[in-house]
Formats: C-alpha cells, structure tokens, sequence
C-alpha cells in the first residue's frame, strides 16, 4: 500500500515538474504536494481493509483539504502569477544544473507527502467502530479547515485593495497572529492524528502533524515568508514586535 501511493505521487510530481517548465513558475510543487496527500490518502482507502466508515469519513476530510488548499495555491501562486521568492531564490542558489535539482525537489515532495499518508494508513487498517476519537479529531479538523478559511479569505481581500500594498494584513485573524493560516493548518493536522491515535501504531500517526509543525516553524514556512515580508513590506518589523508569530494571541504592548 504504502509503495503503491508514494509511486502514484511520484509520477503525479514528475507531471508537474515537466509542466513547470513552460509555466516557467516551480510554485506549482505546492498545489501538487496538496493534492499528492489527498492521493496518497485515497489509495490507503481503497486498498485499506479497516473499518469503512472510518476510511471514507478520512477520504473525505483529507480529499476536501487537499483539493482547497490545491485550489488556492494555483490561484494564488501559480495561474498568472510570478513565481514565489523561495522558487526564484533556489534558482539564484544552484545556478547550474537547474531542471534536474527540481525534479529531485519535486520527488522529495512525494516521498514527504507519503510519510504524512501515515495517519491514513493506520486508520485504514482499523477495524474498530467509530468511537470518541473518531468524532473529536473530525471537531479539531472543522475547526483547521474553517479557520484556515477564514484567514486565506481575509488575506486575499486585503491584498485585492490597491492602497494596501507595501503594508502588512492586520485584520481579522490577521490582528492576532502573523501566520494564523499557519496556525490552522497544524490543526487539521492533529485533527487527524487523533483519528489514528488508537489504531494499532497509531502513535506513529503523530509523525505527520510533527513534521508539519516542523516545517511551518523552523523550514518553509514562517522563517521563508518573514524573510521575504522584511523585504517587502515596510511596517512588518512593527508587525512582528506587536503580534504573535503563530497561536493567535493578543497584541502585545
């Protein structure tokens, strides 16, 4: 099973890696590595012997986030747009040889998104009836998605606004947190590790959400962002001293 998906996800990046080429744009990695997910997700539902509830109530949550967030980052990052600063940024870094690192970038994705399939393949092969947990990681879940929401909508209507260009979103969610997107989507994340939770190794479900963690706080999420914000927007230092990076949390003095 779980060859089966990370061969899936690997061609599905080896597509969008000969199709970023003429797009001329690498961003499309990140829609992939959202619907690579969802793939993975799908075949441990198929192929999965467990409770059949529990696999389509996952199928569900996990095709649902992935083809919104995939959505969103071809609207926001790739349709017509440039390509993002950490694209660019690599590009100015390995100078030689450019083509073949990003297939090795792109295949990376796939074999981290099939590491993140983990809580699907647990829950897949349980055939426990749907109990507690089941019910408060689908809660926690709701609460990433609609949240998440929330701020992606909040963002892009501020940056739809001419006059605010140059200048740091600090309405909404955006008031208490710098990346509460971010925020919201860890807590997906561990919506789904808790459904896995009690499956036989189901603590090795609780991989996903750490490396999710990992990567929004110390790899390619806030440090790339903020990094990039410092240069671009002219407030964001005042920003940064006044509210919290990632759990939405009063301003400080």
């Amino acid at each position: 099973m779980i060859l089966t998906a990370w061969a899936a996800v690997s061609l599905l990046m080896f597509l969008l890696w000969l199709i970023h080429f003429p797009l001329k744009n690498a961003s499309i990695v990140d829609a992939g590595w959202a619907a690579g997910i969802a793939l993975c997700a799908t075949i441990f539902t198929y192929l999965g012997q467990g409770n059949e509830q529990r696999r389509i109530l996952l199928t569900a949550m996990i095709c649902f986030w992935g083809l919104r967030l995939a959505g969103h980052l071809l609207l926001d990052r790739v349709i017509g747009q440039p390509e993002e600063g950490r694209y660019v940024a690599l590009r100015e870094k390995w100078k030689t040889n450019i083509g073949l690192k990003f297939l090795g970038f792109y295949q990376l994705q796939a074999l981290t998104c099939a590491m993140l399939a983990t809580p699907f393949f647990l829950a897949s092969r349980d055939n426990r009836p749907l109990e507690f947990t089941d019910w408060l990681g689908l809660i926690i879940w709701i609460a990433g998605i609609c949240g998440e929401s929330v701020a992606d909508t909040q963002l892009k209507r501020f940056k739809s606004e001419a006059k605010n260009r140059g200048l740091s979103c600090r309405t909404g969610l955006w008031n208490y947190s710098r990346h509460p997107n971010y925020f919201f989507e860890g807590l997906t994340w561990v919506g789904y590790a808790i459904i896995a939770l009690p499956s036989q190794w189901g603590a090795a479900g609780l991989i996903a959400p750490a490396m999710i963690l990992f990567f929004l706080l110390r790899v390619t999420g806030i440090p790339a962002t903020e990094e990039h914000a410092l240069k671009s927007r002219r407030d964001y230092r005042d920003y940064q001293a006044t509210t919290s990076a990632f759990i939405p949390w009063f301003k400080k003095a």
